[in-house]
Order: C-alpha cells, then sequence, then structure tokens
C-alpha cells in the first residue's frame, strides 16, 4: 500500500511539474529546488511510517535465572595421563592414558 501510494505521489508530480510555474519572484531553478526538499521530506516521512513491522525495537539483555543443581558421583573420576612407552626396537613414544582413580 504505501508502495504503490508512493508511485502514484511521483507520477502524479511528473505529470504536474511541466503545468507548474514559478511564481512570488522564484525563478524555475528555485522552484525545482523547493520541489526536491519537498520531495526529500514527504519520502522521508513515509519512509519512517513504513519502519520494518517484524523488528519490535532494541534488544532487552537480561541475565539467565540461577540454577540449582546437585553434584552426583556415578563412578569413578578419570583424566588422561602422558606416559612414555618404549618398543621392542627402542623407539621411544608417549602415548595418553586413561587412568581412573
Amino acid at each position: 500500500m504505501v508502495r504503490s501510494l508512493a508511485i502514484a505521489l511521483v507520477v502524479g508530480g511528473l505529470v504536474a511539474a511541466p503545468a507548474a510555474q514559478a511564481r512570488d519572484g522564484i525563478g524555475p531553478g528555485g522552484a525545482a529546488a523547493l520541489g526536491v526538499l519537498g520531495g526529500l521530506a514527504v519520502g522521508g516521512a513515509l519512509g519512517a511510517a513504513a519502519a520494518d513491522p517484524y523488528y519490535p525495537g532494541k534488544p532487552v539483555y537480561r541475565a539467565p535465572r540461577p540454577v540449582y543443581v546437585e553434584e552426583e558421583v556415578v563412578g569413578p573420576v578419570c583424566h588422561f595421563e602422558r606416559r612414555r612407552y618404549i618398543d621392542a626396537y627402542g623407539d621411544v613414544y608417549f602415548r595418553r592414558v586413561r587412568v581412573c582413580e
């Protein structure tokens, strides 16, 4: 709707432009400048009125609610260690070994 209204205003302005005459001591260049300024003002008002309806406004950031969780020990506590390993040929390797307590 806003787009069709804007198109109608532009077409109407282009059709009526040759019939308009400058009066009150304003030359044709000044009249054109005033017409451009008026068009920018009306276009800005229409553009501001046609703001994006899907964007509700500024975002609001809030901290999440605190959550209390009981710690539960289900099984042994495990971690990884690096251990040195020497194969049958004398080459030295480091392996990650899982160690559970």
